[in-house]
Formats: structure tokens, sequence, C-alpha cells
């Protein structure tokens, strides 16, 4: 399949939005530079994943993970991670799926914006499922054990999104072993819970961001990044037990 490239100025186009919503964006050269790639197949998954509904909301992402396993992330790393490919695809390729699936696309260019032309950060769902995918697939060879961290993934995703927030996290190593460490103490909840009685932090702190904070802080005194999965566990009760009592966990934590 042969995707033509945008070039810049259709963010926040207004005129490029209308053009959307009339199947004319595939028409007007204006809107492409001269750069084209091309790809096996190009299949349809969910891309917006902002569902209310824990089970469909797994479900969808489960979907992303899937079709973007076998087959996107067969293609080059720097295509897979640019963001212009993304959008060139979805807005001359995907239009009829968009409009099909997301009809409040068609409500007005915010909508467009945040579904459709999102910035290729964290924030954007197709990053996400991207970087996840990515990370699983180099680090486990075996569909079952890819499973595993897909769903684990899914259930811990306000951690992924602390995690994926500083650059300095951003490897399969340290992901995985904080989400077999979660699993391992079974806290996936109390990552996602409020901090209770700290007046010095913010109204709505949780329990997750602030553990990802401290290991933060800590670096590069402490490489967490790098370190082996035993230690980086106990670095991690070290650092819940700042905003938590740990003493609960004591039947789940090997001494």
């Amino acid at each position: 399949m042969e995707i033509r490239l945008l070039k810049k100025g259709y963010k926040n186009n207004e005129q490029f939005y209308k053009d959307f919503l009339d199947d004319q964006v595939k028409y007007k050269d204006e809107y492409f530079s001269e750069d084209v790639v091309y790809i096996d197949e190009a299949p349809d998954f969910p891309i917006y994943l902002a569902h209310r509904n824990e089970n469909d909301r797994k479900e969808l992402f489960l979907e992303a993970f899937e079709v973007l396993s076998h087959s996107y992330l067969n293609t080059d790393r720097d295509l897979h991670f640019d963001e212009v490919f993304w959008h060139s695809l979805l807005t001359v390729k995907k239009r009829d799926y968009l409009l099909r699936q997301y009809p409040q696309i068609s409500e007005g260019i915010n909508h467009f914006n945040n579904i459709v032309l999102k910035d290729f950060n964290w924030e954007s769902y197709i990053y996400k499922c991207v970087l996840g995918v990515q990370y699983i697939n180099d680090a486990v060879s075996d569909e079952a054990g890819r499973q595993r961290y897909y769903e684990l993934l899914i259930d811990n995703l306000d951690m992924y999104n602390y995690i994926i927030k500083y650059e300095i996290f951003r490897n399969d190593r340290f992901l995985l072993n904080i989400l077999d460490i979660i699993d391992e103490l079974q806290v996936s909840k109390i990552m996602k819970s409020k901090i209770i009685g700290r007046d010095d932090l913010g109204k709505d702190e949780r329990v997750g961001r602030r553990v990802i904070f401290e290991f933060n802080k800590s670096y590069p005194v402490i490489m967490s990044p790098m370190i082996e999965k035993d230690d980086l566990k106990e670095l991690f009760l070290e650092n819940l037990s700042s905003y938590y009592d740990i003493s609960s966990l004591e039947e789940t934590v090997e001494v």
C-alpha cells in the first residue's frame, strides 16, 4: 500500500478538517510532500480508547495490541513511531472507518484534532499502544507471555502513563519489571488510589504517580531503569512506604 506523507501545515487547519469531512484531502496535492512510504497492510484498529467502561476499554486495547503486533510493528521502527505517517494514514486511508467509529469527529475540529491528529506522544492512544506492544514484543517471544503483559499493562494504565512521561524510564526492562512487581505484590488498586493524610501534596495525588516520581527524583544516583528486578522491588517498596502503609503487604513480600 502506498501512503503519501503530509507536509507541515495540516494541523489546526480548518480547511484541512473540512476537506477531510468532504473526502477531498487525497485529491489536493498542496497537502502532501514528495515523500511516499509503502506498507504491506494497514488493517483497522481502535485509535481512540477513552471508554468509560473498563471491560469495553480493555477489549479495545487488546484489539489494538493484536493488530499492531501482527501488522504495523512489522514495518521499520522509524516508520511506526513517526507522527506524520500515522496522520497521513488516518486522514487518507482511514477516513470512512474513523467517521463510522467516532462520529463526534464530524461535530467539530476540536474532536478531529483530539482523535485523529493528536500529537504523537504519551497522550496519544496510538503512541501508548505502539510503544507498549513494541516493548513487550521485543522482550517476550511467546504469545502467552505477551498476552500476560498486554493485560497487565491495560490493568495498570495509570502507572504506564506515569512511566512513559519520563524519557529515562522508556525501556522495556523497566516497564516489564514494574508490571511484574505490581502483579507479585498485588498492588494494582493501591497504585490507582488517592494518597491520604498528605496535605503537603496536591488534592488528587495518586500513589502510583508518587512512586514513579520518587524513582525519577533519585535518578541518576540510583539507576533504577537498569537494575535487576529484585533490587528494583526493594526500591519500589521503599518508595511506596512513603505514601502507603506497606505492613499490610507482608504476606506478599518475600523476606
